[in-house]
């Protein structure tokens, strides 16, 4: 299944890379280079001040301000393991509700104030940025794919979610964390981050002029070198243990419907991730083009990795992978990422809910709890627009017959689903609610997370034990 999205991954246009962040460079297919608005050359409204190298073995006597904490349970935190491989990626903390009279940092408010500004104007914003870049750096165009709509409004996404979390230590840490990994498999070195931070402040001051000044330059500066030194030191540090991808074999295909297939596929070196987790993938059909695929089982004992592909319409990758793929076809993956995994150190019970092709990731939790042997209530809401959409129904149930903690209830949004239950998922879930004794795993489409996400925190859970990979797909490509 396409994670994050969570299976509506694909774009409809161009030929984006995946969704790890505003920086996602790529070596171009052979032809002519598209010319972008800005692409004069033309200089800031006033000179920029410098971004010194920041990160591992750059720049270290620069002072880039106080460094998050780094989330992480101890390193003998429970979690599913693997023979010879370094330790699998952990779950960060459980988020602590901010108090009452918390307010945001100075500088927070003053990119916020920024982007604010920028906003009506995003797309030249954007476009101003990469002109600079790539006038100013010619040779980094050559790291960055033909078609750059996409990465356009990666950008902007991107930074509003640094916007957002800026004084959340915790988030804004893993989230850059994970892109720092991520962006191993582009090549992306330290030396390239003060290029594109100088860049993106000139393309600021030109289309923020209205609320540019010195002070809001310094904000932005601090949080540039504060989210570099973050990426670039995740980097190097998994560097140490980990390649920047894996080759993986396709070693069985099986179509479920006309526009679903399970593909499981054989890693060439262990693969270390948790169940709930994502990756990224890359097709031969399709060079540096990735797009985001859940894992859809708990690792296994023969290291196999299986993913729920569902073709959407003008899906590059989900399309070759569910109607060109064979068994012997190879595969690019990227590090796992996502924090969508099970805590058990608690005895919680687990509320579980999957639209469409996000059941996969919840089926690998399902897979996760059984195997640790504890008796948790669990209940797992299956929903779909049709009983035909049900495509992974069977193997569900028959967890549910095994296990009397498990109890699966699908809904349908179409028609009269198996047990009667029609209509949004998140409404059916809350009449069988209210669940106070309950963690939330949501995933599925942007807008039943969104949803699932309100109707729970209504009905009384608090927002900090509700789980889901939304942060991350809020810079995803999607249709």
């Amino acid at each position: 299944m396409d994670a994050l999205t969570t299976n509506a991954a694909e774009p409809g246009k161009g030929a984006g890379a995946d969704s790890s962040g505003w920086f996602t460079p790529h070596t171009p297919p052979d032809g002519p280079r598209p010319h972008h608005e800005g692409e004069d050359g033309a200089a800031p409204s006033r000179p920029v001040r410098p971004i010194r190298p920041v990160g591992t073995g750059a720049g270290r006597n620069a002072d880039p301000g106080p460094v998050p904490p780094r989330p992480g349970p101890p390193r003998d935190a429970p979690g599913p393991r693997h023979q010879s491989e370094p330790p699998a990626p952990q779950p960060p903390p459980r988020a602590q509700a901010r108090p009452r009279s918390w307010q945001p940092s100075a500088d927070a408010l003053l990119i916020r104030r920024t982007m604010e500004e920028v906003a009506p104007v995003a797309d030249k914003t954007t476009s101003y940025f990469y002109a600079l870049l790539f006038t100013r750096h010619p040779e980094l165009r050559e790291l960055f794919p033909a078609a750059m709509d996409a990465q356009r409004d990666r950008l902007l996404k991107a930074l509003l979610i640094a916007a957002e979390h800026m004084d959340d230590a915790e988030i804004l840490t893993e989230y850059l964390s994970q892109l720092g990994r991520g962006h191993r498999k582009y090549g992306t070195r330290p030396e390239h981050y003060p290029a594109v931070g100088e860049c993106l402040i000139g393309a600021l001051t030109r289309y923020a002029s209205a609320v540019w000044n010195d002070e809001v330059e310094g904000a932005w500066v601090r949080a540039y070198t504060l989210i570099s030194q973050i990426m670039i030191d995740a980097a190097a540090a998994d560097e140490k243990h980990a390649p920047p991808w894996w080759h993986g074999e396709i070693v069985s295909h099986e179509p479920r419907t006309s526009d679903i297939a399970v593909v499981s596929v054989r890693p060439d070196q262990p693969y270390p991730f948790l169940a709930g987790q994502y990756t990224t993938l890359e097709t031969p059909w399709w060079p540096r083009v990735w797009r985001h695929y859940s894992f859809a089982s708990a690792p296994r004992s023969d290291g196999l990795l299986v993913f729920h592909v569902k073709a959407v319409p003008a899906g590059w990758v989900s399309g070759a992978l569910v109607h060109r793929a064979r068994p012997g076809d190879v595969l690019r993956l990227g590090p796992p990422g996502g924090s969508m995994v099970v805590d058990h150190s608690t005895d919680n019970g687990l509320l579980c809910l999957g639209g469409g092709t996000g059941i996969a990731p919840i089926k690998a939790l399902v897979e996760d709890v059984a195997e640790h042997g504890r008796r948790r209530a669990m209940d797992v809401f299956y929903g779909a627009r049709s009983d035909h959409d049900l495509y992974d129904l069977d193997t569900l149930l028959g967890f549910a017959r095994r296990h009397p903690w498990l109890s699966v209830r699908p809904v349908v949004s179409h028609g009269r689903g198996d047990g009667g239950l029609h209509g949004p998922l998140p409404e059916i879930v809350q009449q069988y609610g209210p669940w106070p004794e309950y963690d939330a795993y949501l995933s599925g489409p942007p807008g039943m997370i969104r949803s699932g996400v309100d109707t729970l925190v209504r009905g009384g859970m608090p927002s900090q034990r509700i789980r889901h990979d939304l942060i991350e797909g809020l810079v995803a490509a999607v249709d």
